[in-house]
């Protein structure tokens, strides 16, 4: 989350779908302005994870068209979102019974 937000990522957030789904415990949803952005906002989390955690994603989808970036980071899905693609497919609204985890200030 810490990552998205150095590359000036809006409207971040964290759905927590534990006991929701068997495919993953935690999404991050986040948006940039333009194709560069969202690109940068996948690269700048990529980085973070590997350096800080030592995590690789097992894949990365959507990357060359920058519209929705997934990244599958096995329980921790990242979703970077263009904003007309993050209205279009609404999964915040797909997964409406997940809980929203309050991010704390820094």
């Amino acid at each position: 989350m810490r990552a998205a937000e150095s590359k000036k990522a809006t409207d971040i957030r964290i759905l927590d779908l534990t006991g929701i789904t068997s495919f993953a415990d935690f999404f991050v949803i986040c948006s940039g302005g333009n194709q560069r952005q969202v690109q940068a906002i996948s690269d700048e989390v990529g980085l973070q994870l590997k350096q800080q955690a030592g995590e690789l994603p097992i894949s990365v989808e959507g990357y060359s068209q920058a519209e929705w970036v997934l990244a599958d980071y096995g329980d921790l899905l990242v979703h970077v979102f263009s904003l007309k693609a993050r209205e279009y497919y609404g999964l915040e609204r797909l997964w409406r019974s997940a809980k929203t985890v309050e991010i704390p200030a820094e």
